[in-house]
């Protein structure tokens, strides 16, 4: 089985997650902080050599309305970019509501502040990854 990159693509913070690998659960992997498209995809880059990545998702932030808005077209440039920097399929997965979501569950889990603003993307990645794995097993693609 392969490893899998989860990626929450963002300005300032980037989060991470890898999946087992029977592709069953998906772990936070941490951030990468980096200002810059460029600096962010070489950190992104970097994190799938050192985890053995064999594919990179990446959370596409489409419109509730199932359109692709401006930050969309940011992550399929980044998608673009991570696919040149390491020869590896890159996905664009929806993951409208995942911050939200993330946001949910650090609050009800008592979670604020720095350590907050330091979790959520690490946990938007996680539950992006999870979102792309359990929708692959259930389809068998």
């Amino acid at each position: 089985m392969e490893l899998i990159l989860g990626v929450d693509y963002g300005d300032a913070r980037t989060g991470l997650a890898l999946s087992d690998p029977s592709g069953l659960m998906a772990f936070g992997a941490g951030c990468v902080r980096a200002e810059g498209m460029k600096k962010a995809a070489s950190g992104v880059a970097a994190a799938a050599a050192e985890k053995h990545a064999a594919r990179i998702v990446i959370g596409n932030p489409i419109n509730m309305n199932g359109t692709e808005g401006p930050r969309s077209e940011k992550c399929r440039a980044f998608a673009d970019m991570l696919r040149e920097l390491t020869g590896l399929p890159v996905e664009l997965f929806d993951e409208r509501l995942t911050t939200v979501s993330a946001h949910r569950i650090l609050s009800e889990s008592n979670v604020r502040g720095q350590k907050r603003k330091n979790s959520v993307d690490e946990l938007s990645a996680q539950l992006i990854l999870q979102d792309y794995l359990d929708r692959r097993r259930n389809t068998g693609v």
